[in-house]
């Protein structure tokens, strides 16, 4: 098998190219900033450029096969031969303020585990914007109970979810309540709501 040439399109290239072709609207990255923000998670990080059409598929080295995603969004890519499939998977995952994405997706996946949103946690406790702060402190220290997996300098969703579970935990005790009792998959969230 012979050696993949390198990729010769720069990543000015690609901005250029995509700011005359592509509506940002629905993105999570402002066109001003695309060549520095990750156009799936809008986070301020290092840039790869990203096939469309994967090179193993016959996609071409042109700035009009290219979008700049971050390493983790580049590694979770459609790599498939349609290209409105990226910009279908890049709006579906669209935030609408810069680096909050990790955060929502941790969200995301604090519901699938416990059945329930963090949001719908905090209004259970009656956590309003007035005394949120003590939730905030909590979940400060609650990053310090958490770490990365081996080569990966971010916290994944998991671990996220796992944070803000460990909050609630800690504040349930702090505030004489039994976590347990509070929320069951089986009780009916609407009549909290």
């Amino acid at each position: 098998m012979s050696e993949r040439e390198r990729i010769k399109t720069t990543k000015g290239q690609i901005v250029d190219y995509w700011i005359g072709h592509e509506d940002e609207c629905g993105l999570s990255v402002d066109f001003a900033e695309a060549h520095e923000r990750c156009w799936r998670c809008g986070c301020k990080r290092g840039l790869e450029r990203c096939h469309i059409i994967p090179h193993s598929l016959g996609g071409r080295d042109t700035p009009s096969n290219f979008v700049l995603l971050c390493s983790r969004c580049h590694l979770d890519n459609p790599n498939v031969s349609d290209p409105e499939i990226m910009w279908d998977w890049l709006r579906a995952y669209a935030v609408p303020f810069y680096d909050t994405f990790w955060n929502i997706h941790g969200m995301k996946e604090y519901e699938r585990i416990y059945g329930v949103s963090f949001r719908q946690e905090m209004k259970i406790r009656n956590i309003t914007k007035k005394n949120q702060d003590e939730m905030n402190d909590i979940l400060k220290e609650m990053i310090q109970n958490a770490s990365y997996h081996f080569g990966d300098p971010h916290l994944n969703i998991a671990t996220l979810a796992g944070i803000y579970r460990m909050a609630i935990k800690e504040y349930d005790m702090r505030h004489g309540l039994d976590t347990e009792k509070k929320i069951h998959p089986c009780i009916n969230i609407a009549e909290f709501l």
